[in-house]
């Protein structure tokens, strides 16, 4: 994308300054001088400035001594030694086209605003879409006394409806943060026709409640004075905006004309974030403080919470009510570890309400689209008089309004500074746990004096370690809404499944405890680690258990929804599968076998959410798990030991309503 770039000398001193429209501009500096009665000189450098040259212009802009006298010649001077420097930055096989391009870059204008007309006092011709001489106002966006009702024109524009269209605009976008063929897509749809968005755009970064920025950005600018040779060999990778993420590819570009334009692999999927690149921002107010410190007994009342829950909700409330300490820095985070099947959902009720009684905004983020699809219509229950905005790849409700968000991790992108709460769940979770790029998006969507809470049965390590040395604020829910202790995991010694395929046989210590869950009624998830034993595990279970239904499925099956279902209806007795059920699927009466325990790729905290699959039921709360390996492995044996210490700390809090282990 290209944008006019202008300097603009107001009452205090030169300023440089971006347009993506320039009719818009002019009309808005002519409307502030009907009111103040003070000229003002407006020097249009150039209309065709590639957006990324222009927005790194205006944030590094200074005035220089006498500009007040330049005239064409020192305007013009300064324009291509401004270009040159970005010029300079280019790969040298694309310079060449560069410097050609610049020696026809003549194309600006010199105006004198004042209340009563816009004069040009420069020779140069701008685009003949920018007719001048008016005396219309932006600023005053109301109809002054005297002034004749009805349709208002200037600078071949419909101001009314302008107005009308940047108000939609503005009021969407608060929080967001769009690229270009997003913004176009949200006034089309909320103002019903698909008008040109670049007018509206730029009078609402006018009126402040709009930013532009470009998708693509140095992360330090080059110190000023340093020669271009120098600065070439010192230029700076360039960051995504959007995603944090560093941006090594380039390709030729349209928009900006460059060979070798920058764009953003990681969040690719989200929408092309270029070097040149719209990147337009919604400001949002202050973040708002939860209402009172909260109590528990309340919590316990309203909510029907247990008394594990009901003490971890006050404890997070009366975090949210906290004024942010002076000189903090980032959103202020608070964990709530709660065991598997503990009704962390249930207990995030409590803290949306406080905020929204304290008419702020909050976004329940969960790692996968399954997940949110399954919280939405809980949320919806519990807060009827609220719209629940559900967003994830492809949802209906892209542009709607509301004060709850629930959204995928990645939706999270297209937000920044919007929301005075926001929840992450299952914060160890595949594609949350690792990813820069998604916690980066998280941060960035508080904002600044917001507060952040996580949600996880089995937190990373480095946040357990942040919490035992008290620099995490946190709750633990260590008891199941029943009050039941958590199953604790029994050891199986036998040989890794691979042997088992070989000899095609599966060990009879092995099968008995599988018929003897059959035989109490139970479901069956039996976890191996590699998509590869499935099948081959599935015709040794058919051949040991006639007439059993056995089913497998994966992240690789187009059936695994239809599977799942049928395995929760009881049509599916034994459902092999891998970490891909590891959590979000509950089955009120089921045991869990995990072959292969001792597997590299099943660390502590996998382990933890596969055992969590058992017990989960008021009905069935003693489910089995069983651990079967050839060795006992250390993650085996920290599953084992986090299990049965969350039943300690709940006995001894008096969660249990039977004794721990």
């Amino acid at each position: 994308m290209r944008v006019a770039l202008y300097m603009l000398r107001n009452e205090e001193q030169w300023k440089c300054c971006l347009s993506l429209d320039l009719r818009v501009d002019i009309e808005w500096w002519l409307g502030s001088l009907r009111n103040n009665g003070k000229g003002t000189r407006m020097v249009v450098l150039s209309e065709h400035v590639p957006l990324g040259w222009a927005v790194a212009w205006r944030d590094h802009y200074t005035p220089l001594t006498g500009m007040d006298a330049w005239g064409e010649t020192e305007w013009r001077r300064y324009m291509r030694e401004k270009l040159m420097s970005f010029v300079e930055t280019e790969p040298p096989e694309n310079r060449a086209s560069w410097e050609a391009l610049l020696h026809g870059v003549s194309l600006w204008g010199e105006f004198e605003l004042s209340s009563q007309k816009v004069r040009r006092t420069a020779s140069h011709t701008l685009s003949a879409s920018l007719p001048l001489g008016t005396n219309g106002a932006f600023a005053a966006a109301r109809t002054l006394p005297g002034e004749r009702q009805g349709r208002r024109e200037s600078q071949g524009i419909n101001l009314d409806e302008l107005m009308r269209r940047t108000e939609l605009l503005c009021r969407r976008m608060v929080g967001r943060a769009l690229l270009a063929g997003e913004v176009e897509g949200l006034l089309a749809e909320v103002a019903g026709d698909g008008g040109d968005w670049r007018p509206a755009a730029q009078l609402g970064c006018l009126l402040g409640r709009l930013r532009l920025e470009v998708g693509l950005g140095p992360d330090r600018p080059a110190p000023r004075g340093v020669p271009g040779w120098l600065r070439r060999r010192r230029a700076p990778a360039l960051r995504c905006r959007r995603c944090g993420s560093v941006a090594e590819s380039r390709t030729a570009c349209a928009a900006c004309g460059s060979a070798a334009c920058a764009y953003c692999e990681a969040c690719l999927a989200m929408g092309r974030s270029r070097a040149c690149a719209l990147l337009l921002h919604g400001t949002a107010g202050p973040a708002v403080r939860g209402t009172a410190g909260g109590s528990p007994t309340e919590a316990l009342g309203r909510w029907g919470l247990s008394a594990a829950q009901s003490a971890a909700a006050g404890a997070a409330l009366r975090f949210l009510a906290e004024p942010r300490a002076a000189g903090s820095a980032g959103a202020a985070q608070f964990l709530i570890w709660a065991v598997t099947g503990a009704g962390k959902t249930e207990m995030i009720f409590p803290l949306l309400q406080a905020v929204l009684d304290a008419d702020g905004r909050v976004l329940v983020a969960a790692p996968r689209r399954d997940v949110v699809l399954e919280l939405a219509p809980r949320l919806a229950k519990a807060f009827p008089s609220e719209t629940v905005v559900t967003l994830y790849g492809g949802s209906p409700d892209r542009w709607k309004e509301g004060r709850i968000t629930l959204a995928t991790t990645h939706q999270l992108l297209r937000f920044r500074r919007a929301f005075d709460l926001v929840v992450i769940d299952e914060i160890d979770a595949f594609p949350y746990h690792n990813n820069p790029m998604l916690d980066y998006a998280a941060t960035g969507a508080v904002k600044p004096g917001g507060k952040y809470i996580l949600l996880s049965a089995t937190p990373p390590a480095r946040l357990q370690r942040q919490a035992a040395a008290g620099r995490l604020p946190h709750a633990k829910v260590p008891a199941r809404f029943h009050g039941h202790p958590l199953p604790v995991p029994e050891r199986m010694q036998m040989m890794t499944l691979a042997q088992c395929l070989q000899k095609q046989r599966l060990p009879s210590a092995l099968l008995n405890r599988l018929r003897s869950s059959l035989g109490r009624g139970a479901q069956v998830f039996l976890f191996v680690s590699r998509i590869k034993h499935i099948e081959p595990m599935l015709r040794l279970l058919q051949q040991a258990l006639p007439g059993t239904p056995v089913d497998g499925t994966s992240s690789v099956d187009p059936m695994r929804a239809e599977k799942v279902m049928s395995f929760r209806n009881r049509d599916i007795r034994v459902l092999v599968t891998t970490t891909i059920l590891e959590r979000g699927v509950t089955v009120p009466k089921s045991d869990v076998f995990i072959v292969d325990a001792d597997s590299e790729l099943f660390d502590e905290a996998a382990l933890i959410q596969m055992a969590g699959r058992a017990g989960r039921s008021k009905d069935d709360p003693a489910g089995r798990v069983l651990f079967a390996a050839s060795q006992w492995t250390r993650s085996q044996r920290l599953a084992v030991q986090q299990i049965k210490q969350m039943n300690r700390i709940a006995s001894a809090g008096g969660y249990l309503r039977h004794g721990g282990s």
